[in-house]
């Protein structure tokens, strides 16, 4: 015969496997959030560089950089696109006075986007930090060590590659 076991014993096993399944939920919740949140933070940038049929695309020349914006002539190469004497990219360390840059403008707008792969990469920068905080939430919330080793090392080849190409 198989003694009973004490019923404390069977309730701290079902408490047990709440909090386990409570802090598996919660901690998958806050993975997918951190995960739209750096596809959302990339997405409105990326988008002009992705999409880019229909857009105005051409070539810019920084002439002068301010605190986060960079300014300099719009040069079109699509059809329908019209030449502009300043047109306005983010700055960043990759953007130089003095050098081409090949844009399409964001509509209703003098702002333009980097484009090609150096444009590519420096949008999605965002979805590669999100990619880094969201395997610490994989390993210690989740405790899936080699989901969370894939993911930081996606992450870190992503920002790798943008700092290479820009």
């Amino acid at each position: 015969m198989i003694p009973a076991m004490p019923a404390t014993a069977t309730s701290s096993q079902s408490a047990r496997a709440a909090l386990r399944f409570g802090r598996i939920a919660v901690m998958g919740v806050v993975t997918v959030l951190i995960l739209v949140a750096g596809v959302w933070g990339s997405w409105g940038t990326a988008q002009y560089v992705m999409l880019t049929k229909g857009r105005e695309q051409g070539t810019m020349t920084v002439t002068a950089c301010g605190g986060d914006t960079c300014t300099g002539p719009y040069r079109p190469v699509s059809p329908g696109s019209q030449a502009r004497e300043e047109v306005v990219v983010g700055k960043s360390v990759a953007v130089r006075k003095g050098r081409t840059y090949s844009v399409a403008l964001k509509p209703g707008g003098d702002h333009a986007v980097r484009t090609g792969p150096a444009g590519l990469l420096y949008a999605w920068i965002p979805l590669a930090g999100a990619l880094l905080l969201a395997s610490v939430v994989v390993a210690g919330g989740l405790r899936l060590r080699r989901t969370a080793w894939l993911m930081a090392g996606a992450g870190v080849a992503f920002l790798t590659a943008t700092f290479l190409v820009l």
